[in-house]
């Protein structure tokens, strides 16, 4: 078999860099990597990617050895129908590890083609590390390094205000644009840079916040063989993702302007604020998984495919999300319930496994960012709770008893958590349990039995999960 280069794959196109990549992961390769090759190819873009390592291991000897070149295989549901692509990422013209050589490092930014910064270093990556002390040596975290980089970019153009880059941060925090800026500055104070450089920063750099949505599982150890013999060639970097795609951009017309990815025909917006989309996306999409879970679980279901294909719950998940989620978000009914649709088709993907048990880590707090500020504006705008939101509830509280139908349920949550639950349910009846949980001001922020008829319903459906487990097993 071939190993994959650009000699064996017949890819001659030189293009200038303009993007420069903080992270080699599966996900910016098979989401942001995957954009900016269908930008090269059906428009003008024209730009190729340097990708930086952030972490001292990681694999950019694999893509140097590939000459940056690999396969995004999309796999999933579009209209209803099974769909399978394959894409070869052309894109990717140069690897670095700042470990080996701090100046070449530095020296990427005294490229002149040079327009965007990229990244994704985990949620954790945007920081300020006091052990950073100065430049002299690399900075140990992400954004030390990027001060670094726009330092010398400032000092090798003089100060061009027209040298200045976007900053496209995709770490999954929210207002990442504007995290990554203050822990710039932070930086160039606690290095005691030039005011000049911190000028330069504010007034020619933009620090954009963004939106990111695709599920990449990644590298598919267990059928690359199978893959490799498809494709022609030993790629040891194939990604796996499904077709689904967004990125949400908070970005000035320029940036835009110069990332014009509305003539791809691709699924990234750029706004002037992405609030509604994030709302949008916790509130359908992460709000969905968690009013699903509890009450698929205790039907006996396993995975997510499972439960949105079951007759019962999958009628529950729809109705929950389409009556009474979106009647409380603000975006065009058309653009949110054909979010909704693209969710249920990306929940019934039939090459991704997503056991509940993993969705259901930490549900507690997950329900009250996801779920329950549905359940409240529900109440705020109708006047009435919402029922089946309300049914997630209860069958949460019962889940986190840890057993059903005589098998103990693997809850993973923290020590406090749990033992709240076992002294809860200690107490006994469902109206003692359901007021304990919902009085906790620390789960949910207020007091819920101070709602008319919520604890009351919630005890209601409690009851009935109750004599509905009694019932299938006697």
């Amino acid at each position: 078999m071939k190993p994959l280069n650009r000699n064996t794959a017949s890819v001659s196109e030189q293009r200038p860099v303009k993007v420069l990549q903080f992270g080699e992961g599966n996900f910016l390769r098979g989401f942001v990597d995957w954009i900016i090759d269908i930008l090269n190819e059906k428009t003008d873009f024209n730009g190729a990617v340097e990708i930086v390592q952030p972490l001292k291991q990681g694999i950019v000897h694999l893509l140097k050895q590939q000459d940056g070149l690999y396969h995004v295989l999309l796999d999933g549901i579009q209209g209803g129908k099974p769909t399978q692509e394959k894409r070869l990422i052309t894109c990717v013209t140069g690897a670095h590890n700042p470990y080996d050589d701090y100046q070449a490092y530095l020296a990427l930014g005294e490229n002149p083609d040079l327009e965007f910064i990229i990244s994704n270093t985990t949620e954790a990556g945007i920081a300020f590390d006091e052990a950073d002390h100065n430049m002299d040596t690399l900075p140990n975290s992400f954004p030390g390094k990027l001060t670094a980089l726009l330092y010398n970019r400032f000092q090798h153009f003089s100060g061009a205000a027209d040298k200045g880059l976007a900053m496209i941060p995709c770490e999954l925090i929210e207002k990442n644009g504007e995290a990554l800026k203050n822990t710039v500055l932070r930086f160039a104070a606690h290095w005691s840079l030039p005011q000049e450089f911190t000028t330069w920063v504010e007034e020619n750099n933009s620090f954009c916040n963004t939106l990111v949505d695709r599920i990449v599982p990644g590298f598919p150890r267990d059928t690359i063989k199978e893959i490799q013999q498809e494709l022609g060639f030993e790629d040891n970097l194939v990604v796996k993702a499904e077709p689904f795609h967004l990125w949400v951009i908070e970005a000035p017309e320029a940036v835009k302007a110069a990332f014009h990815t509305e003539k791809a025909g691709l699924e990234v917006k750029f706004v002037s604020d992405l609030t509604p989309y994030r709302t949008r996306k916790v509130r359908i999409l992460n709000g969905a998984h968690t009013a699903l879970v509890p009450v698929a679980y205790l039907q006996g279901l396993r995975t997510v495919r499972e439960a949105v294909e079951d007759k019962k719950s999958g009628t529950f998940i729809k109705e929950a999300v389409f009556e009474e989620i979106i009647p409380t978000l603000d975006l065009s009914a058309e653009e949110l319930e054909q979010f909704a649709n693209a969710v249920i088709e990306r929940f019934q993907n039939p090459f991704i496994r997503h056991e509940l048990i993993s969705i259901a880590l930490n549900s507690v707090s997950k329900y009250k960012v996801r779920v329950l500020p549905s359940v409240l504006e529900y109440h705020s705008r109708k006047g009435e709770l919402p029922t089946r939101l309300l049914h997630s509830l209860a069958a949460l509280i019962l889940f986190y008893k840890g057993e059903w139908n005589g098998e103990a349920i693997p809850l993973n949550d923290t020590p406090e958590v749990l033992n709240f639950f076992k002294e809860a349910w200690a107490k006994g009846d469902a109206a003692t349990v359901v007021n304990t949980v919902l009085s906790n001001t620390d789960f949910w922020g207020t007091d819920l039995t101070s709602i008319a008829g919520f604890a009351e319903k919630v005890t209601e459906e409690l009851q009935q999960l109750q004599k509905a487990t009694k019932e299938e097993v006697a």
